[in-house]
């Protein structure tokens, strides 16, 4: 009988293996989950964790935000460029030039050592919604980096398993609500630590060798799939043009412009043309840019593929300096992180469509819709500082219609309940619903969008950061568009429509309210029946 060996990784342990990488990510975002304070983290989930190889490739993922996890590698070398990481310590950092996506997305790293030598990485990356800056939920409309907030470049959070009080202590003196961000930091070292002892674990049952040979099967595994992915796809360069509304600084309709070249060894997506930085805060750093093409090659691997660095290994981003997708400091990028990334994601399926309309859908509401209000609770006396992203409508697929009222692409978070929400805020949900009709008309229709309303029970400051309001998502192979959204202020018995991007004061007893986009139609709509009278 032949001798088996042992060192050898076999498809079932590829499939074991990646299983348990994913796992310990997931156990990692519950315990960020379940020991965070903001209701941001804890109710709609706004975070993402990750496992690294030793030398910083992405292993493995919780499926938690796409525009986390695409970039998250990006932070890692940041902070290996900077610091020398040993047993026990973590980094934090939320830098958009340095691996970061934008300022309130903050960052820790912590370096996992099994058996006297270094086994990986594991990270999580938690959307705070506080950072300081000028405006409400550090959101708001700005024009420069420093405006949105506090920026925190590579620095050690904690040594040997102590926090380094220097170092927590000026993120706390930035904010406007340090109790809060103390515990959802806290959380995140909590998560870290779970991850690591989880891997160190593994290490120690499989042996550190063969758990690095794991990481590196799984990694070969995932360029595999993208390689045999890309097999299947007609050669060729395909193009697409999508807008942004406005950078709500009055620059208005931003091309971005997209180029996807196919070859059975390659995905390039080459940006050129797409419209310079602006001046407002929808520039979105290379690293977003990066994770939403990374997202957009993902969804057509198959389904169950593991989410790996190798999985990326094909694709090739290329953007100019001083594009709206690759700014120069210290340009302000808050939403491009969140709208923007959107916008690309749209453009490169555009593109994509063209290749592959069989596989593709209408765009989804093209929004986060993002929502935001500082204040001072006046019965506690307490800051507070909210944060939230609302659903859309969901693109038809060729074969199906888009979901209603759900989040898409880049944004994979829950929404707040109404009683979660209330009990945390002086607020009052005055409405909450499906957004009937707005998903646009086709063979399949679009999923529709949502109305929430909110009204404000003390004096506050707001901030939205909203797209889709002037362009409506776009429908495929005959199918209509989705209906734009819109936003709203109610006071006093009248409704003032409200531009897409503000930030300013919100006073007791007015009501906000939030109507967000449907998603295209995919196909042409069968044609109506008409209903002839006949003469007596």
């Amino acid at each position: 009988m032949p001798r088996v060996d042992q060192n050898v990784i076999d498809a079932v342990e590829i499939s074991i293996f990646a299983s348990l990488f994913s796992a310990l990510c997931e156990e990692m975002g519950a315990a960020l989950m379940l020991s965070a304070f903001s209701p941001n983290i804890k109710e709609r989930r706004d975070f993402s964790t990750a496992l690294f190889s030793p030398e910083g490739r992405l292993v493995a993922q919780a499926a938690h935000i796409p525009v986390h996890l695409g970039s998250m590698g990006f932070a890692l070398r940041g902070v290996l460029g900077a610091l020398e990481l040993g047993p026990g310590d973590m980094a934090v950092l939320n830098d958009p030039y340095l691996g970061g996506t934008h300022l309130p997305d903050i960052t820790v790293v912590a370096p996992v050592h099994a058996g006297g030598r270094l086994a990986g990485y594991v990270a999580n990356r938690a959307h705070h919604s506080d950072i300081g800056g000028r405006t409400a939920g550090s959101m708001g409309t700005a024009t420069c980096l420093t405006d949105e907030g506090l920026v925190i470049g590579p620095t050690r959070l904690v040594k040997a398993g102590t926090i380094v009080s220097p170092a927590f202590d000026a993120i706390l003196a930035a904010v406007r609500t340090p109790d809060e961000r103390a515990g959802d930091l806290q959380a995140q070292i909590a998560a870290n630590r779970t991850g690591a002892r989880r891997l160190a674990e593994l290490c120690a049952r499989e042996g550190s060798d063969r758990a690095t040979e794991a990481m590196q099967a799984v990694l070969d595994h995932g360029r595999r799939v993208a390689l045999a992915t890309l097999g299947c796809f007609p050669p060729g360069s395909y193009s697409a043009e999508d807008f942004l509304d406005d950078d709500g600084l009055g620059l208005t309709d931003i091309p971005i412009r997209c180029r996807v070249t196919l070859s059975p060894d390659r995905f390039v997506a080459d940006f050129t043309g797409t419209a310079p930085q602006v001046p407002g805060n929808l520039n979105a750093v290379f690293p977003v840019t990066f994770a939403a093409v990374a997202y957009c090659f993902r969804c057509l691997m198959p389904p169950r593929t593991p989410s790996s660095a190798g999985c990326f290994e094909p694709l090739e981003v290329l953007v100019p300096a001083g594009c709206l997708l690759n700014p120069e400091r210290p340009a302000a990028v808050a939403a491009g992180n969140v709208e923007t990334s959107q916008r690309i994601v749209d453009t490169v399926l555009l593109a994509l469509s063209r290749a592959l309309p069989d596989r593709v859908p209408a765009a989804s509401s093209g929004s986060m819709n993002n929502f935001a209000f500082t204040g001072v609770d006046p019965a506690s006396g307490q800051p507070f500082s909210y944060y939230e992203t609302i659903a859309g409508g969901m693109g038809a697929r060729p074969g199906a219609a888009g979901l209603d009222a759900v989040h898409t692409h880049m944004t994979n978070t829950l929404n707040t309940p109404v009683e979660a929400l209330e009990l945390a805020y002086p607020v009052r949900v005055t409405r909450y619903q499906v957004r009937r009709g707005s998903g646009g008309r086709g063979r399949h229709t679009g999923g529709n969008g949502v109305v929430r309303e909110i009204e404000v029970l003390c004096d506050a400051e707001l901030s939205i950061s909203s797209e889709r309001r002037r362009r409506a998502p776009y429908g495929l192979a005959g199918g209509q568009p989705g209906r734009p959204g819109a936003n709203y202020l109610i006071a006093h018995g009248r409704r003032r429509r409200l531009p897409g991007k503000l930030s300013g004061p919100w006073r007791p007893g007015e009501r906000l309210r939030l109507e967000t986009p449907g998603g295209g139609g995919f196909g042409r709509a069968p044609a109506r029946r008409t209903r002839t009278r006949q003469e007596p």
